[in-house]
């Protein structure tokens, strides 16, 4: 007996020791590291890496950038049953202890005695907010001391619902996502309220482990970790056993998942993203940035689409090129061969709308095709197949194909297209040629739509802001504008007719022609510029000095410096990209003011705040200097945010820079160009304000047309990025106009039309349509022209006279129109 007393007393010493020892070290650590202990309160206001957020002015989202996905939620936000999942997983104590929990230290303890080793650290979530938050994730003892003094500390200051807010939206849950709200996305592509028990579940077992327990890369493993959450859910009575037996028989649903966007813009949002990363540096992918942009969903849906149907039609007209490639088709088609060929269908993937898929078999009208699922399919010859010709080159194809084997093989690699309506796969092939196009608001300049290839998953280069191209026509209104601001008029008559040029600068001898190689005599400026003739602008620009015009041709924007300094300038020799030709015609659109494009119409931080709100000029046609004023009052939120420099309406009233005689004219020729001339097509719209140019180059490798109406202002291009040639009965008119037609009857939709008013200083006026004087008494043929006052003729006709036509000169010739 007595000896059973000396043990208990030995080791009740031995145990008080021991405790004496804890209680010492314990408080050595206290000393050691309280000092340095960083301030809870930083808590209160932690700044979350989270990613920068792209929108269109209406708010549809076009972009996500930043190497962390984070979607910060309030506590509020999130369903109790996700919380229960994160508790029967990581803290089932937390409303018990105040930051520590003793029980789960001690067997961390037990662990480290037993093993040697720390098996786990018997963290708290309060302490995986201190550690997450203010440490790093190296095991030693003096980290988790200062986490247990952290915890203890945090539970002081923070309720713990505010605790679990910091915790839920920090922690890392895997596949770059930080937060409860971003895995909810990335791996089920749903927010945290739409998902069902057994997903919370599956994400709640994710902090422990995220790679290990990470649902995509290890769903065995997951499904483990998931399934025992559940079993502690319903031991701790989280939920019952109706939910229980639902939740544990469901299957695994998680996948990958990018950023749900609302809009498919990616040149724009890339156009931004660049400009963030200048202004903020790498900050921009973390601050919690959200930019609104100046494009409105509507017309960028309408411009994408636009651009791709004018690239399908282009390349459908020229023909089937060929399969992809051609792959050798097993014998036995098993299980394990189609697997092997759905696998190779899905590492070659999908471009666009552009699938691809293997040709099994082929009949006379019909063929049997592999898809990237695995599933099997059969085309019928309505299916893509009739109409279609092979294409031999950009100007001569097949006749059309009578069977499918005409067109294609077993064992080809194609691609198909789903159809609208009916709404099944079509046969179709990626198009080489490539197509942008990008619209202003004519008065201030703001980017409403801008597509810079119809994919950006296939080429990344901007073509509106990067592809530096020739604008052929396109530019002549350039050049007539400042003929007429000079003092000719649209009446002026210059001869339509072959001339030979003897000029170093031009590379020698030059022959410039017209498109269709005829010559048609005098003519004057209007038809001249409508109908598009060649000799007619090249001898205007001799007459009115290059000099003169380059300088005039400046106030639209152009860089002088980068102009030809030869008679080539008047066929649009020279490149430009499409927001620079837009830009210009904008000052035609709105009567003779220069704006400038802008993309950015606000940037606000994280919290809400302005951080940058556009200013741009603007052309006012309707309202006078107080108008301009008191603008500023209604795009402040509040008067502290009015700035007494907003009121001062020159700064934001736009610089005339063309006359408002001489716009008029311009734009009256140019309207001509849709109603008579190259731009015929565009009558489609039905609206008699619509104005605008085709553009086409030698070759012809570029299309252009660029144009206005109601205050939109427009330009598309097509063209090969590699400059190979149209075909020789493509032009402006025939690629690009269509898109430009498409996109516009879109954007024009409940605009009302919108003219020009004539000025004071013009005046309409009789004249012979041959010689451009005054008409005669009684002339049948006589039309009426618009003219400036002291411009007017003032010598009547005698009846007009007119030469040729010409034919084609022989030798070299340039067709540059």
């Amino acid at each position: 007996m007595a000896r059973t007393l000396s043990l208990f007393r030995f080791f009740g010493l031995l145990a008080l020791i021991a405790a004496s020892g804890a209680v010492m070290v314990f408080c050595a650590a206290f000393l050691y590291i309280a000092p340095r202990l960083p301030e809870v309160e930083q808590l209160r206001d932690v700044q979350l890496q989270t990613p920068l957020r792209i929108y269109s002015r209406d708010g549809k989202l076009i972009g996500e950038f930043g190497e962390k996905r984070r979607s910060p939620i309030s506590i509020v936000e999130v369903p109790q049953t996700f919380i229960d999942a994160f508790l029967a997983a990581e803290d089932d104590r937390f409303y018990q202890h105040r930051g520590v929990d003793v029980t789960g230290l001690l067997r961390a303890a037990s662990q480290l005695v037993t093993t040697g080793s720390i098996q786990s650290g018997g963290s708290t979530i309060t302490m995986q907010v201190a550690k997450n938050y203010f440490l790093s994730q190296e095991r030693t003892f003096t980290r988790k001391f200062t986490e247990i003094f952290l915890a203890i500390e945090i539970e002081r200051q923070l309720s713990k619902g505010d605790i679990l807010e910091l915790y839920l939206n920090k922690i890392f849950l895997g596949n770059h996502s930080y937060g409860i709200e971003a895995a909810a996305q990335t791996y089920y592509g749903k927010s945290i309220k739409e998902l069902n028990l057994a997903q919370m579940a599956m994400i709640a077992g994710l902090p422990k482990a995220p790679s290990a327990y990470n649902p995509i890369a290890n769903p065995e493993r997951a499904h483990i970790r998931r399934d025992w959450i559940l079993r502690r859910m319903h031991a701790l009575d989280y939920i019952d056993d109706v939910d229980y037996q639902v939740a544990i028989s469901q299957p695994l649903t998680a996948r990958q998942h990018g950023t749900q966007l609302d809009l498919n813009a990616a040149y724009v949002a890339e156009m931004v993203r660049t400009e963030m990363l200048r202004r903020y540096g790498r900050d921009a992918y973390e601050a919690g940035f959200s930019v609104i942009t100046t494009v409105d969903s509507r017309l960028q849906s309408a411009a994408k689409t636009a651009v791709l149907n004018g690239v399908v039609e282009y390349d459908q007209r020229h023909g089937y090129r060929g399969p992809e490639q051609q792959w050798k088709i097993p014998t036995q088609l098993d299980d394990v061969a189609k697997e092997s060929l759905r696998k190779k269908l899905q590492d070659v993937g999908s471009v666009g709308p552009w699938h691809p898929a293997l040709v099994l078999s082929i009949e006379d009208k019909r063929a049997v095709v592999m898809l990237a699922t695995g599933d099997q399919t059969t085309l019928e010859w309505e299916q893509g197949f009739a109409g279609t010709v092979r294409y031999i080159n950009e100007d001569r194809h097949t006749y059309e194909a009578e069977t499918v084997g005409e067109l294609i093989a077993a064992g080809d690699l194609i691609r198909l297209r789903m159809g609208e309506s009916p709404r099944r796969w079509q046969f179709s092939q990626i198009p080489d040629i490539q197509g942008a196009l990008v619209s202003l608001d004519a008065d201030s300049g703001a980017i409403l739509s801008l597509v810079g290839g119809y994919s950006y998953q296939r080429s990344s280069f901007n073509r509106v802001t990067q592809a530096a191209r020739q604008p052929g026509s396109a530019f002549k209104p350039f050049i007539y504008t400042a003929a007429l601001d000079k003092g000719f008029t649209a009446a002026s008559i210059i001869n339509d007719a072959p001339i030979v040029f003897d000029d170093a600068s031009l590379g020698g001898t030059w022959r410039p022609s017209n498109s269709n190689g005829q010559f048609n005599g005098p003519m004057r400026l209007r038809k001249a510029l409508y109908l598009s003739r060649n000799l007619v602008s090249i001898r205007l620009l001799r007459e009115m000095g290059i000099n003169y015009a380059i300088d005039y041709v400046s106030r639209f924007g152009f860089d002088s410096s980068k102009l030809p300094r030869d008679l080539s300038l008047a066929l649009g020799s020279h490149s430009l990209t499409p927001l620079d030709v837009v830009t210009g015609y904008a000052v035609f659109a709105n009567g003779g003011y220069k704006v400038s494009p802008y993309l950015i119409e606000q940037i606000i931080d994280r919290d809400g705040n302005t951080l940058y709100r556009a200013d741009p000029v603007i052309v006012c046609h309707e309202c006078n200097e107080e108008d301009l004023a008191m603008s500023a009052f209604d795009e402040a939120e509040s008067l502290d945010d009015l700035d007494i420099d907003d009121l001062t309406a020159p700064a934001r009233k736009a610089e005339r820079v063309v006359d408002e005689e001489v716009t008029f004219l311009i734009d009256s020729i140019l309207k001509d160009v849709i109603t008579r001339g190259t731009g015929v097509k565009a009558r489609k719209l039905g609206r008699s304000d619509a104005a605008g140019k085709t553009g086409t180059t030698n070759g012809p490798t570029d299309a252009w047309f660029s144009g206005y109406s109601s205050g939109v202002v427009t330009s598309a291009w097509v063209g090969f990025d590699q400059n190979q040639k149209l075909g020789r009965s493509e032009y402006g008119g025939s690629v690009a106009l269509p898109i430009w037609v498409d996109y516009m009857s879109a954007a024009l939709k409940d605009r009302a039309e919108r003219h020009l008013k004539q000025p004071d200083g013009i005046i309409s006026v009789r004249i012979d349509p041959e010689t451009g004087k005054l008409a005669a008494p009684g002339q049948s043929d006589a039309i009426f022209e618009y003219f400036r006052i002291d411009r007017a003729p003032s010598e009547v006709s005698n009846g007009g006279s007119t030469i040729g036509p010409y034919d084609s000169a022989d030798g070299d010739v340039i067709e540059l129109f």
